[in-house]
């Protein structure tokens, strides 16, 4: 279960030095999709991501119990092999048809602009543009601020067609479900959907798990998702994994792999649905990215915090009709995760207005 860090509030004064963005405009100037999915791993490094897994870590028993095995299946002598065999999708497929951000082993960088570097702040700033000083920790509370999903939800175009499925169930808080009106699934919640599928999926979840106050398991997030989005048919999914953040805050190196593996499988599996799916193929953009960093050594890698060196960097990746296929990014630039919110509406050609909002990627 993720802890609640008390912080003290902070002036903005203390707010990191950035540089400018890659981009200045309020436009990706793409041409739109009918469809989105946003999809986030929480927690996920962007060393594992370019890199596959660490040397230290891998061949650390206190981390990784049976070495052996986890090598067996996720080791190989270069980087490249290395996060090909970790995540065959990310890198065999949506590398080769998107594009994707944050391997700073080329000076290519992603980072969150929030002071904290937690994941209701990364949440926020991820979908409402931008940062709030006074939200510190993953307290359970409303979100004052206006969210991207809640403002297109409000258009005749998307309203009632937008639907997010998480894993952690701090989500309605985050995106303020009771005033933005969106339909979400979080945690072990029912989705009370009349399938059988879906029946037999709320069964599961009611009968043989036990501890509810967990963050639930990404497969049955999954499942949950494809059945509704199979079932309903929406223009804009958010699925939020969370079981990567949790194996890490465990120290479980072997589980931070293997959950990393799993969501890259389920994504490849969404992936090639939407590509079968009348009405999905060909008008479908997904944007894959996480909330904060970790720890960058074999000291610190199960954690994150505003003190925590390696926290604030991230990864982000697109693939979609509207996305040019330049794989991997490798000059030198800075892109931040407020940029993400008026990215995400521009995708589908909006442009989202709420207060100070910090401009779209500039999309090549």
């Amino acid at each position: 279960m993720k802890s609640i860090f008390p912080f003290i509030l902070l002036s903005v004064s203390l707010q990191p030095t950035q540089k400018p963005a890659i981009q200045q405009n309020n436009s990706t100037q793409v041409q739109p999709v009918q469809n989105l999915f946003i999809i986030t791993l929480d927690g996920f490094r962007w060393q594992e991501v370019f890199t596959g897994a660490d040397s230290l870590l891998i061949n650390d028993e206190h981390y990784c119990p049976d070495t052996s095995t986890m090598k067996m299946l996720y080791w190989e002598a270069t980087a490249e092999e290395r996060r090909k065999k970790l995540m065959p999708f990310f890198w065999n497929v949506l590398a080769s048809k998107g594009q994707v951000y944050g391997n700073r082993l080329f000076d290519n960088k992603v980072n969150v602009s929030n002071f904290y570097s937690l994941s209701y702040p990364g949440y926020n700033e991820m979908f409402t543009g931008n940062t709030d000083i006074a939200i510190a920790s993953n307290a359970k509370r409303k979100n004052p601020n206006v969210n991207v999903l809640e403002y297109l939800n409000g258009k005749k175009e998307f309203n009632d067609k937008i639907v997010a499925f998480t894993s952690w169930d701090v989500f309605p808080f985050i995106l303020n479900q009771q005033r933005s009106g969106l339909k979400m699934n979080s945690g072990y919640e029912d989705m009370g959907e009349g399938s059988p599928e879906q029946s037999l999926i709320n069964r599961v979840q009611n009968e043989a798990i036990y501890d509810k106050e967990a963050t639930r398991h990404d497969e049955l997030t999954f499942v949950t998702a494809k059945e509704y989005v199979r079932k309903n048919k929406p223009r804009i999914v958010f699925l939020g994994f969370g079981e990567t953040d949790e194996a890490a805050h465990e120290g479980r190196y072997d589980l931070y792999l293997e959950k990393a593996a799993q969501s890259d499988k389920m994504i490849a599996e969404f992936w090639h649905w939407v590509q079968s799916t009348p009405g999905y193929k060909g008008n479908t953009t997904f944007i894959i990215t996480t909330d904060h960093g970790r720890g960058k050594n074999s000291f610190s890698w199960a954690h994150h915090a505003f003190f925590l060196k390696g926290s604030s960097q991230t990864w982000l990746a697109m693939m979609g009709p509207n996305i040019s296929p330049l794989g991997e990014m490798k000059n030198e630039g800075q892109l931040y995760q407020k940029q993400i919110a008026q990215t995400i509406a521009s995708l589908v050609g909006e442009n989202f207005q709420s207060n100070t909002v910090a401009p779209a990627i500039a999309l090549k």
